[in-house]
C-alpha cells in the first residue's frame, strides 16, 4: 500500500513539472491584429515578440530545471508551485509570431 501511494505521489509530482520551451506549442492566434499593419512594422513587431520570447524562454528553462531538482530533492515541483512558470506567456509570443508569419507572407514582406 505505501508504495502504491508512493508510486501515485511521484507520477502527480512529474506531471505536474514546468515544461522546457521547446516542448510548448503555440496557441493559435487570429492573424486580425496583423492584417492592416505595414510590412515595415510587421518586422518590428516580430522582432519585439521573438526578444520577448527569448526571455520568457530562459525563465521557463529555468523553471524546468528547478522543477527536476525540486522532484528529485524534495519530491515537489518547486518552480511550478511557486509561479516561475512561464508556458501560458511562452505559447501566446509563439502563437503572435506565427500571426506575424502568415500576415508577412499574405503581403509577400521580404
Amino acid at each position: 500500500m505505501r508504495f502504491i501511494t508512493l508510486a501515485t505521489l511521484s507520477v502527480l509530482a512529474l506531471t505536474a513539472c514546468a515544461k522546457k520551451p521547446d516542448q510548448i506549442a503555440a496557441v493559435e492566434m487570429s492573424d486580425d491584429a496583423y492584417r492592416s499593419a505595414s510590412c515595415r512594422s510587421l518586422a518590428a513587431e516580430e522582432l519585439k515578440i521573438t526578444q520577448e520570447l527569448a526571455n520568457l524562454s530562459a525563465k521557463q528553462q529555468s523553471a524546468a530545471n528547478g522543477d527536476a531538482w525540486g522532484v528529485f530533492l524534495l519530491g515537489l515541483p518547486v518552480s511550478s508551485m511557486s509561479g516561475n512558470d512561464q508556458e501560458a506567456m511562452i505559447a501566446i509570443a509563439k502563437g503572435k509570431l506565427q500571426s506575424i508569419d502568415r500576415a508577412q507572407a499574405a503581403k509577400g514582406c521580404s
